[in-house]
């Protein structure tokens, strides 16, 4: 029951950051400008806009540009996700509840169970739903007209839609990595908002351990006032900041606990690498999934883990990060007597394709 109580807490406060509207949002120049444009010519048409899809990593702002959309168009939103719709009869109440205008929200639109993908098809095209009545030989579909509407897909593996369905987006926007000047915006605005005194030089601080991602740099804000409060003076200033992160773990570079297990490991355990991905999370005590989806992506990006068809290897910045010293052999270093910038060996990504 505390734990509910907690995330309940945390929801309502992530909530209450969220920009209400479109020249609020901070950051996604492109997408926000070419959303602006299919907003206000559907507007001036009096119809619905398009169907629009926002893909990117989590945290980049999809679901709050998804209420801007509805805030905009002045008409209420309808939310779902992908996991919850696992029948077309579950995606047919949804859809024949729907009002003129209105915006229904799925996110994780890519985790849709296949029949309710080809209902949607149908749907988003001809803003109809076949209805089966009966079963066996003897039922047949009755087609239910549904009023315009817009849906509003939010996914964080847009190659996982299958084709059919992503060309019945109108307008596709990917979300990138916010850069430090943009989340040291974000956090500002959020400090005004939480009504707490922020310093430039703890909001550039925090920036730089966000990881490029607005949600964590307000997570992170919110735990520095917490030990401003406790156990400092009130004021979020760059000693609060330093000692906050400190206690939250979270290094100048904005890794974790996780992180640097995985590091760790693969450089400590299994001397740089090559290591598989089961391995490496036996070893960290995680789920192969959770250091594949939460922690590897932010180390491959920032260049400290590479992939290999072996597995995964440690590169010269990870042992570098951890204050260790390659072994001679280790995977990714390079000749001593070689010069030159390093060079990922043959078949090992470092960034993500």
């Amino acid at each position: 029951m505390v734990n509910s109580s907690a995330d309940d807490v945390e929801r309502a406060a992530e909530a209450a950051l969220r920009p209400k509207r479109l020249d609020e949002f901070v950051g996604q120049r492109v997408v926000r400008d070419q959303l602006s444009l299919v907003l206000q010519a559907a507007l001036a048409r009096g119809n619905p806009p398009d169907h629009v899809l926002l893909s990117g990593p989590p945290g980049l702002g999809k679901t709050t540009l998804a209420m801007i959309i509805s805030s905009e168009l002045g008409t209420s939103m309808r939310v779902t996700s992908g996991p919850a719709i696992q029948h077309a009869g579950d995606l047919a109440a949804v859809l024949s509840s729907l009002e003129e205008g209105e915006v229904l929200f799925i996110d994780e639109i890519h985790r849709l169970a296949r029949p309710a993908e080809e209902l949607l098809y149908v749907a988003m095209e001809d803003f109809r739903v076949d209805v089966v009545v009966g079963k066996g030989a003897g039922a047949s579909a009755i087609p239910l007209a549904l009023p315009p509407f817009t849906v509003v897909g939010a996914t964080t593996r847009a190659g996982l839609l299958p084709a059919p369905l992503r060309d019945r987006f109108g307008f596709t926007g990917h979300l990138d990595f916010y850069s430090a000047d943009e989340l040291e915006r974000v956090i500002l605005r959020s400090a005004g908002l939480l009504g707490v005194e922020l310093q430039h030089t703890a909001a550039h601080e925090i920036a730089g351990r966000s990881r490029g991602t607005p949600r964590i740099a307000n997570r992170l804000l919110r735990r520095v006032r917490d030990w401003a409060q406790v156990r400092g003076d009130g004021v979020l200033d760059l000693r609060a900041a330093r000692a906050a992160l400190e206690v939250y773990e979270v290094d100048p570079i904005g890794l974790d606990r996780l992180d640097r297990a995985v590091l760790t490991a693969l450089c400590v355990r299994f001397g740089g690498g090559p290591v598989g991905l089961t391995t490496l999370a036996v070893t960290v005590g995680e789920e192969p999934e959770t250091v594949e989806t939460v922690a590897e992506p932010y180390l491959v990006r920032e260049g400290l883990v590479g992939r290999s068809p072996r597995g995964r290897i440690a590169t010269p910045a990870a042992w570098a990060h951890l204050g260790l010293t390659p072994p001679p052999g280790a995977p990714g270093t390079a000749n001593p007597a070689a010069s030159g910038p390093f060079r990922a060996p043959a078949g090992v990504t470092l960034f993500e394709e």
